[in-house]
């Protein structure tokens, strides 16, 4: 099975993103050929990089590197959803991509965006700068615009047809460029 990591790039007290990542994790969950895992980076706290030695030498001295390290290694491919702020990706996620650098490599990964009129466009334009820099295979995934006028009393994510069918084109695609790149791993 296809080892997907979905990672939650926000941090912030009364998101409302992790109504779209749920969404996106129940959604490859119904695909058989995917083991998914949701990581929240909130529960994973990493603090602020604070390793000494440039994460390409793998020389980890603190045990949430050694542990985000291992997790991240262990992954095939990853769906990145991530808020837009101020023009940008949220710092958490930053973070957590400058933590390691060889686990991330030639692995594919999408990105949902998720905001106001942009949907996240701009945090997904520069996530795709750093994960080219960290020798994955990024692309867009699905870009939700006003997402807030789809989250019900309940503050789940209530996804239209398009969502549905831009969300398996995604998973499809994913499926594919793992096989893809898996070699160069």
């Amino acid at each position: 099975m296809i080892q997907l990591k979905i990672i939650l790039g926000s941090t912030r007290n009364g998101r409302k993103g992790h109504a779209v990542a749920h969404w996106v994790y129940e959604t490859a969950k119904k695909y058989t050929m995917f083991d998914t895992e949701l990581i929240d980076l909130k529960k994973v706290n990493l603090p602020f990089m604070d390793e000494p030695v440039h994460p390409r030498m793998q020389q980890y001295t603190h045990q949430h590197t050694k542990d985000w390290s291992s997790k991240i290694g262990a992954a095939d491919a990853f769906i990145f959803v991530t808020p837009e702020y101020n023009y940008g990706m949220p710092a958490p996620l930053k973070n957590a991509l400058d933590f390691l650098f060889n686990e991330w490599a030639y692995k594919p990964v999408a990105m949902v965006g998720y905001g106001g009129i942009a949907g996240g466009t701009r945090a997904i334009q520069q996530l795709k700068q750093v994960t080219n820099a960290l020798q994955m295979f990024p692309f867009d995934g699905l870009l939700l615009a006003n997402f807030s006028k789809q989250l019900n009393e309940e503050e789940s994510f209530a996804a239209t047809e398009a969502n549905e069918k831009a969300a398996e084109a995604m998973l499809v695609k994913l499926e594919k460029l793992h096989y893809a790149l898996k070699e160069l791993r």
